[in-house]
């Protein structure tokens, strides 16, 4: 199928105006429609290869009209559109079967480049039959975010639960691995069956097997009854395996084959127990890092990853904070009966500027602690004292860029930059060589930790030990 007609329906005249206008330039015929109305008529009479919605309008919802065109067009790719991006409106709309979610406002060449995709993908797959969705409209109410790197995860919410492909998370230590896993139960034709969390770095490695799987009566020492594990209590419904990086490789050996044969036989036992089971598993851990140390099994490693959800931390969407310190605050009023209300600006500029190395978790535990301290009814910078030390400290690190900029201008003066055809290249290649050297010689040459610290795949380090001729007989592979 090839995109020709597009159907644009808002009820913001300057979207339809500058929509048909980009679009009219790339070739393509355009209908537009204020209304779900208006856009029925048309639809009733024409046909179109791809509509453009919004999902707030006067008379029915854009999501409703989506429904409609996915029970009458199912073949047609439609693209959602919306200011008010929330959680609840991104996986709603593809679990109804968008074809994909744009935030306004937004790039025309976001558009473009989404219409170009869809192109593709109706031209590769045009007998692709749309899937019903029966589920509920159900998510997870403390997830919070509206940037664009948390858009992409509603998104992968909103596809994946159609199915119980398994879900493998990932993301730093406090960054929500467990909200998005309880998102994917919720979303998913399993919501109304048993969400079982299990943290395999939370028991020791000798007693999780019974944990996971269950013992018999008489198993072990102890063992005066017979007891079902985590995998029986889920069955039917969802099995969140955290930290699954912590789990011995014997373990591994047994879950593997678990989710190969669908059964679990009890610690002690010689019956095999069948279970219907999704299993969402998450890690702070580089799993193909593990996998190369031969720390975790290949095999079970591309069992798990699936369909992998990467979580961003919270230096990388710091556009939300804003509105992660108010539900904070909100949640602090309720279970501390504290009277803060707002933040004041320098204090909000002080959370923003902060890195979080412990993420959300570590934001949430820095508001419930300012909201009981404070005096006041808004959150003032005296009330992070932390912080404060942390930002002193981070000021004085920049004494360290001064000396880079001081240096680099001298550098540079000496040359004629406009004669200069790769100066970003040049300037890289300059400061990439001592730092890599100094971070082998912190590491005694061990490739592979030094690619941990500098945050860089080991392929990658390699590379450039080679490219920047830094003296491979002082390093080591392991």
């Amino acid at each position: 199928m090839t995109i020709k007609r597009i159907l644009v329906v808002d009820d913001e005249d300057s979207i339809r105006w500058v929509l048909s206008k980009t679009l009219h330039k790339l070739g393509l015929d355009v209908d537009l429609a204020d209304c779900g109305a208006s856009a029925n008529k048309l639809l009733k009479k024409n046909m179109y290869d791809l509509a453009i919605l919004d999902i707030k309008m006067p008379d029915i919802s854009g999501l409703e009209l989506l429904s409609e065109i996915q029970a009458e067009h199912g073949n047609m790719p439609v693209i959602m559109m919306t200011a008010e991006s929330s959680m609840e409106n991104a996986v709603e709309a593809m679990k109804r079967g968008a074809f994909d979610y744009i935030t306004k406002p937004f790039d025309l060449d976001v558009i473009v480049n989404t219409i170009t995709k869809a192109q593709k993908i109706c031209a590769r797959d045009d007998n692709k039959q749309p899937q019903e969705s029966t589920l509920h409209a159900v998510t997870e109410k403390s997830i919070i975010g509206t940037s664009k790197a948390m858009q992409e995860v509603y998104k992968l919410l909103g596809k994946v639960s159609l199915s119980d492909i398994t879900i493998l998370i990932t993301g730093e230590s406090g960054t929500g691995k467990e909200l998005i896993a309880k998102a994917v139960h919720l979303n998913s034709g399993r919501c109304d069956q048993p969400f079982i969390a299990i943290n395999c770095a939370a028991i020791p490695h000798d007693l999780l097997e019974s944990e996971l799987f269950g013992f018999e009566k008489g198993a072990f020492t102890g063992a005066i009854e017979r007891k079902t594990g985590k995998f029986e209590q889920a069955n039917t419904g969802t099995i969140f395996l955290d930290e699954i990086g912590d789990m011995s490789i014997d373990l591994q050996t047994k879950l593997l084959r678990v989710l190969q044969e669908k059964e679990i036989t009890r610690t002690g036992g010689n019956k095999a127990v069948s279970i219907d089971v999704r299993v969402v598993a998450a890690t702070n851990k580089n799993l193909e890092q593990c996998v190369e140390q031969n720390l975790f099994r290949e095999d079970l490693y591309y069992r798990l990853n699936v369909l992998p959800i990467e979580l961003p931390p919270l230096r990388q969407r710091r556009e939300d904070i804003p509105q992660l310190v108010e539900f904070f605050i909100r949640r602090a009023n309720q279970q501390f009966n504290s009277e803060v209300n707002d933040c004041s600006e320098k204090a909000l500029k002080l959370l923003m500027d902060h890195n979080w190395p412990g993420n959300i978790r570590e934001l949430e535990n820095t508001i419930q602690r300012a909201s009981l301290l404070c005096q006041g009814q808004t959150l003032c910078a005296d009330d992070f004292t932390k912080l404060q030390q942390h930002h002193n400290t981070d000021e004085n690190n920049n004494s360290l860029e001064a000396l880079i900029d001081k240096k680099l201008r001298a550098s540079l003066a000496q040359k004629d930059i406009v004669e200069v055809n790769d100066l970003y290249q040049m300037v890289l290649h300059q400061m990439e060589r001592p730092l890599i050297k100094i971070i082998l010689e912190k590491t005694r040459g061990n490739q592979v930790r030094a690619a941990q610290v500098l945050g860089i795949n080991r392929n990658t380090l390699r590379k450039k030990i080679q490219l920047l001729g830094i003296d491979k007989d002082k390093t080591t592979i392991e």
